[in-house]
């Protein structure tokens, strides 16, 4: 499917956020690592939790849904065995369950897009499961991966914490299942460490114990504990709702986001903070972001490793800035779906926009008049890029068309609906 984006100068109206992407995949784990059955209200639907939806179930949960909750009881520590699981296109959900598949005897991770999720690396957690005594056969660190577990030992754990940091939040998730206390040391830097702060908020919440240093590069975790069965609430998701609130702060606007939480430990919750620090008018009260812009902003100097998965729709408003933008400290967006630095760069240049790369840093020299558009977009397969560019077909003078728009569902299913709701226009033809 492809997006014809087209100029759209004013943007109206209220949404509700999207349920959180990032808490809902972790929330059917641990309702899966339980044993007992477990409630969650107000899920995300995205191509992410769905895929771990469906592996849960291969691995023996047993799921039930409607429309406000999902019901789920758990396998504990003892999945059911199985031999391939299929992850999609969802890294995190990959990244999470090559832990929790070193339980089973042989299981093998297929690989079904060879294009996105198939070119991204995983040595660092392949390394980190090799030291518990699980053998693995992958490609060079890519899918397929299969892995050969059964018993997992704890003990001493290093990972490498410089590419992502799924893969500490993947042993933190199973190591509390196993027979021997557990210590892990990162080693190198730890990207997104807000990240890991949620995965610690979900850990306590189901009554499991971590012991992490101030600065998150320790772990100590008693073995032989067990994840309570509870009932969780999934907050409104920032990182999708980043790419709403550009697109009114780039547009005249009157524009509100509801249940995104003023308390949230989302670190894309700073796409507030940054888009006031770029002159936009907006509140944050009571869970509603209320933007009310006239598309005039100011460029500013930003450290992406906070806000991750928002640093694209940022972006995308910074490219009519007044002034250079600077967005340091993001190489890890080189290694998601696509090179989120040369990809989203490349075709940012072809919009229009004045942009540069380093290894780590995006450099944006801001065009307050505009882009020309008018051009076709590879989206690269990836939600992010098809979002943020989506802001940036709006503010141009004869629009975009981005193609495979329709992998945008893989975290955002309703964005254009959303889009099309507040008075972007916007339309859908199939390739």
């Amino acid at each position: 499917m492809k997006a014809i984006v087209k100029p759209s100068n004013q943007l109206q109206g209220e949404i509700n956020a999207l349920s959180s992407k990032n808490y809902t995949t972790r929330y059917l784990l641990i309702a899966a690592l339980a044993e007992g059955t477990s409630t969650i209200y107000y899920p995300a639907h995205s191509e992410d939790s769905d895929a771990m939806r469906r592996c849960i179930r291969d691995l023996g949960a047993i799921v039930e849904e409607d429309e406000e909750k999902i019901v789920i009881t758990g396998f504990g520590k003892h999945p059911k065995h199985v031999s391939e699981l299929n992850v999609g296109n969802a890294g995190a959900v990959l990244r999470f369950l090559m832990s929790i598949a070193a339980f089973c005897p042989d299981v093998t991770f297929v690989n079904t897009y060879p294009q996105s999720l198939g070119k991204r690396p995983h040595h660092d957690l392949i390394q980190s499961l090799e030291q518990m005594g699980i053998q693995l056969q992958h490609q060079d660190g890519r899918l397929p991966i299969t892995i050969k577990g059964g018993k997992p030992r704890g003990g001493k754990i290093q990972v490498s914490g410089n590419v992502s940091s799924q893969f500490l939040s993947s042993l933190l998730f199973m190591t509390p299942l196993l027979e021997e206390d557990s210590e892990i040391e990162v080693l190198h830097d730890l990207k997104s460490k807000v990240i890991i702060g949620q995965t610690l908020e979900v850990l306590e919440q189901a009554g499991i114990i971590i012991h992490a240093s101030e600065d998150l590069m320790h772990y100590k975790i008693p073995g032989r504990q067990a994840y309570q069965a509870k009932e969780y609430v999934v907050q409104g998701d920032y990182p999708g709702s980043a790419a709403i609130l550009a697109a009114a702060a780039v547009t005249n606007s009157d524009v509100k986001v509801l249940r995104l939480e003023t308390d949230s430990k989302q670190g894309e919750k700073a796409c507030v903070d940054v888009l006031k620090a770029m002159n936009v008018n907006l509140t944050h009260e009571n869970g509603t972001v209320h933007v009310q812009s006239n598309g005039t902003l100011k460029a500013g100097e930003f450290d992406g490793d906070h806000f991750t998965d928002a640093v694209l729709a940022m972006v995308a408003a910074a490219v009519f800035a007044e002034g250079t933008s600077r967005f340091y400290n993001v190489e890890n967006l080189r290694y998601k779906e696509c090179d989120r630095i040369t990809d989203f760069l490349n075709e940012l240049r072809k919009a229009g926009a004045d942009v540069e790369e380093r290894q780590s840093e995006i450099i944006v020299h801001g065009r307050p008049q505009g882009v020309e558009g008018g051009v076709e977009i590879n989206a690269h397969f990836d939600h992010r890029v098809i979002m943020a560019l989506s802001v940036v077909g709006l503010r141009s003078a004869q629009g975009l068309v981005i193609h495979d728009a329709h992998h945008v569902a893989k975290s955002y299913p309703q964005f254009f609906d959303h889009l099309k709701s507040i008075g972007a226009h916007v339309e859908l033809v199939e390739d």
